[in-house]
């Protein structure tokens, strides 16, 4: 494994160049709470210059051609692909997401990029049949897509290096330039992409990447009329904020999840285990669709709680860098104490705690709880901890009534081999995406993602974020006859 080199101070990544800025602030591992980096706290100065350096910079990549476009997405899959190891010990540093689970995420990364190299391409509209009115006889017309302008793309700590490429990777694809508010503990992947970008021959000014607080560089950026989208990825009371102050500015908001499976009397309790254990418990539960709660039918109920508990029981807590760790600290000492104080609530209101629960050297166990009532705060909120419920039912349309009665509308999963039960809940399930025979934690970079109710509005997933950050302009041609 290589050692990552970190700079004492990072700076602010305007214009194609590192720029100072007047304060810097300690950046510490959330696993060993040593000094990892300086990093630099943009004032409103600063990122309103990254704005201007963006809409400057947006006048040059709107006019590159397609190909060209492609050709540098391209050039930073193959830079990604030579440094994958290099890349994934950053984001286990930052974040304390175990190397095994970071160097996944390098890879989807990889993939991310290439599928907006791929989407550069095709980016087209339609021709329309205007004879199909009175009105339209002797006119032809056309759909084209035009981008946008400065997009303001603000990122969440859990995915600090792929979850900026399905903001990055589909603006440029589609010609236009981005101000990059990454989040506060997990800086160094995106100005580490920066630097690719960089190197691949991305105009200066095209990708700007400006740390710093929300307060501050988040609330420029959505405040500045030059800014024509803000896409972001957070808490709901963020989200909802930012969709109240963005006026006319295009959104696209990923937000919260408690994410549910169902298991259906017929599933085969051996062969979902350690899917289950995946969803719930990577990332230290961190993942907008982590599984979080878990429905299962009476018949089966024994059998899969003894054979998850076991299982979680089982897993390696400890330091990221470990390739044999799969649970190590959650990104902050403060998300720790809110867990447990949830933890805490469910026992005292007659819950059980069947596994973790508690502190390891300051990792909190993966924690299995039974007997939760929905109003619980493990239940009903979103929990981003390695924290899971699992409640008994006695029918499947028991348990999709739990699983709408939620805030929150993401993705969910049933498993199950009949096909009525399956039509029923991909039908009557209120949420984003429907997984039949898997866990809601299942994704790949190129499938619409986003959710419905506080789940959030819009779609990531390359082609369909290239439809975001377009606009549709239709062209007439009246042939006068």
């Amino acid at each position: 494994m290589t050692n990552v080199k970190v700079a004492v101070k990072k700076h602010l990544f305007i214009n194609g160049r590192d720029v100072e800025a007047a304060a810097y602030a300690p950046l510490y591992s959330p696993y060993s709470d040593e000094l990892i980096a300086e990093i630099a706290m943009a004032d409103e100065q600063l990122t309103k210059r990254a704005i201007g350096s963006a809409q400057e910079a947006f006048q040059v990549i709107s006019k590159i051609p397609a190909f060209e476009r492609s050709a540098i997405l391209e050039k930073v899959v193959e830079l990604l692909k030579e440094k994958a190891d290099e890349a994934a010990e950053v984001i286990a540093l930052e974040s304390a997401k175990p190397i095994t689970f970071a160097k996944g995420e390098v890879s989807r990364t990889i993939e991310t990029y290439k599928f907006a190299a791929e989407e550069a391409k095709r980016i087209h509209g339609e021709t329309i049949p205007f004879d199909a009115a009175p009105g339209g006889v002797g006119r032809i017309g056309y759909t084209v897509r035009k981008p946008i302008g400065v997009i303001g793309a603000i990122t969440p700590f859990n995915f600090p290096m792929n979850l900026v490429a399905h903001k990055v990777g589909p603006a440029i694809a589609s010609g236009n330039s981005i101000v990059l508010k990454p989040a506060s503990q997990t800086p160094l992947s995106a100005l580490y992409i920066a630097e690719l970008f960089k190197e691949a021959g991305l105009p200066e000014g095209v990708l700007n990447v400006v740390t710093g607080s929300g307060s501050v560089v988040g609330e420029a950026i959505i405040n500045d009329d030059r800014v024509q989208m803000i896409t972001f990825t957070g808490s709901p009371a963020v989200g909802i904020g930012i969709r109240n102050k963005a006026g006319l500015k295009k959104t696209t908001l990923e937000l919260g999840s408690n994410a549910a499976v169902i298991l259906d009397k017929d599933t085969n309790v051996d062969q979902v285990i350690d899917r289950c254990i995946m969803g719930a418990f990577s990332n230290q539960g961190q993942v907008c669709i982590s599984l979080q709660r878990v429905y299962v039918h009476e018949e089966v109920y024994d059998q899969f709680v003894e054979k998850f508990v076991e299982t979680a029981k089982q897993l390696k807590v400890g330091n990221p860098l470990d390739p044999e760790t799969y649970i190590s600290s959650l990104i902050s000492k403060k998300e720790t104490e809110r867990a447990l104080s949830w933890i805490e609530e469910a026992k005292q209101n007659g819950a059980v705690v069947l596994a973790g629960g508690k502190l390891a050297a300051g990792i909190l166990e993966p924690t299995v709880i039974v007997n939760v009532d929905p109003v619980l705060k493990v239940s009903c909120q979103e929990v981003f901890a390695p924290v899971v419920i699992v409640n008994k039912v006695n029918s499947v349309e028991e348990a999709i009534g739990y699983v709408n009665n939620s805030r929150f509308g993401l993705q969910a999963g049933i498993y199950t081999k009949n096909i009525d039960h399956a039509l029923l809940a991909s039908e009557a399930l209120e949420v984003g995406a429907v997984i039949i025979n898997d866990i809601p934690t299942f994704r790949v970079d190129q499938m619409p993602y986003g959710g419905v109710k506080e789940s959030g509005t819009g779609r990531e997933g390359i082609k369909y974020a290239v439809e975001e950050m377009t606009e549709l302009k239709l062209v007439v041609w009246n042939r006068g006859e």
